[in-house]
């Protein structure tokens, strides 16, 4: 039996290492179609902070290592343009244009998300750049060393946007960031996302938010950035307003897509198409507090993704629970994290949320270096269920994020959460942990 795999990233390596520890008698070919497979992804931004050191560092394995030391096929530079369910095939371009055909036994779509690009004249300019893979992160560097640039505007406020502004103003670049509808974080409660908009404030990086983009003009080297009461100069413009599933392959072979139009798969990976499995940034999962489908594309899920894939075709039945939406990132002095629905989220799933924010010391009382840090949590009034989490500090949210995470899928009342047996020493915070003090505030309300 042969095992296909088209994507040579997290998922798509994650599923074919596990394949071949499984069973070291099958046959498993990976379709790549750029140059890199297992990378840091996530790495970039703190790479392009630092002008000398290359790229090429986020690098976890080489290709060949995967093909001597695992014996796996890896073919780099095949890119698949089709695949035929009822002739169980995948076809495409290798190597020099040539074109292939591959006949598969069980197929992992594996073909991640590419950057969402605003739909606006002259978006394809020369410097105008997004940031997903390490190509990406290669043309960035290069091009901020060949233009010795000293702005940039980046259109977005989300994860890579907000780390971006960091990277870039760490090495002196002017930044400011662009979006269309107005405030920092919409998914943020109110009240925390104005200490993250304070902080970028603090630190130079200018906002223009509730501005609409009309088109990005060439100027020589340079940029502008036109819009509604908008007109910004730039030697580098950063589209980081989102990504979007690479399905159109999978749904032109007849595959299900679900939300997002990411490939519909089920707790075991199975797409709608027999001995069809997809996994990775492409695919849809479902969320742990509410059981509905959804697409939320991080790293965890889709290396987790890939194994179950690979048990379930080497016959060990596999599934996974879904996902919570756990997040989390810097914002130069601040942790950022959340786990589970928003408010609004949660009344569109059917709940009746009730919410509480709180502010307290990252250490007990009157120990060095103690710091703010901002709790809000979501709870259900009906059930007592614990809902969502979000929180930002200068330390201790990166890691009590992930407290509220195993909360969210132990399906745990607010009640039970605020009983929970949490840590305590003074320098690490105080006896009533902001986690425990935020769930018996939001129990009072309840």
């Amino acid at each position: 039996m042969n095992f296909i795999i088209i994507g040579g990233d997290a998922a798509g390596m994650s599923a074919a290492s596990r394949a071949k520890r499984t069973d070291p008698n099958l046959e498993v070919i990976v379709l790549e179609q750029t140059q890199d497979v297992s990378y840091s992804a996530c790495g970039m931004p703190y790479n392009i902070a630092d002008p000398v050191r290359p790229i090429d560092d986020l690098v976890v394995r080489k290709a060949e290592v995967f093909r001597q030391k695992q014996g796996i096929d890896l073919r780099v530079g095949y890119r698949v343009e089709a695949i035929d369910p009822s002739r169980r095939t995948v076809s495409g371009t290798g190597v020099d244009g040539r074109p292939f055909v591959l006949a598969y036994d069980r197929l992992l779509i594996a073909t991640g998300a590419r950057p969402a690009i605003p739909d606006v004249p002259g978006i394809d300019s020369d410097g105008v750049v997004a940031l997903k893979n390490l190509d990406d992160g290669r043309r960035i560097k290069a091009l901020l060393r060949g233009r010795n640039a000293d702005r940039v505007v980046i259109l977005g406020m989300g994860y890579i946007a907000l780390e971006m502004a960091e990277a870039l103003r760490s090495r002196g670049i002017a930044v400011s960031l662009v979006k269309p509808r107005p405030g920092l974080l919409p998914w943020m409660a109110p009240e925390l996302s104005a200490v993250v908009g304070e902080e970028l404030a603090a630190n130079g990086v200018v906002r223009h938010d509730g501005h609409r983009l009309e088109r990005i003009e060439a100027r020589g080297e340079r940029l502008r950035v036109v819009g509604d009461r908008l007109d910004l100069t730039a030697d580098m413009v950063l589209a980081a307003v989102g990504v979007v599933p690479n399905s159109e392959m999978a749904a032109a072979a007849g595959l299900a897509l679900g939300p997002g139009q990411a490939v519909a798969v089920d707790r075991g990976l199975q797409t709608s198409v027999p001995d069809i499995y997809a996994a990775g940034d492409c695919a849809d999962a479902f969320h742990v507090v509410t059981g509905q489908r959804v697409y939320i594309p991080l790293a965890l899920r889709a290396n987790r993704a890939g194994w179950a894939a690979a048990d379930n075709v080497c016959g060990r039945r596999a599934e996974v629970d879904g996902v919570a939406g756990t997040a989390v990132f810097k914002v130069f002095n601040l942790e950022v994290a959340r786990t589970g629905l928003t408010v609004d989220e949660a009344a569109a799933a059917g709940f009746d949320p009730v919410s509480v924010a709180v502010t307290t010391s990252s250490r007990a009382h009157a120990h060095p270096g103690a710091g703010k840090i901002h709790v809000h949590l979501v709870g259900d009034r009906s059930s007592g269920r614990l809902l969502g989490a979000q929180m930002v500090g200068t330390e201790g949210a990166a890691h009590r994020i992930n407290a509220a995470a195993v909360a969210l899928h132990a399906r745990m009342t607010v009640d039970a959460f605020a009983q929970t047996d949490l840590s305590y020493a003074p320098p690490f915070g105080p006896v009533w942990d902001p986690l425990l003090t935020a769930a018996n505030q939001l129990l009072k309300k309840i």
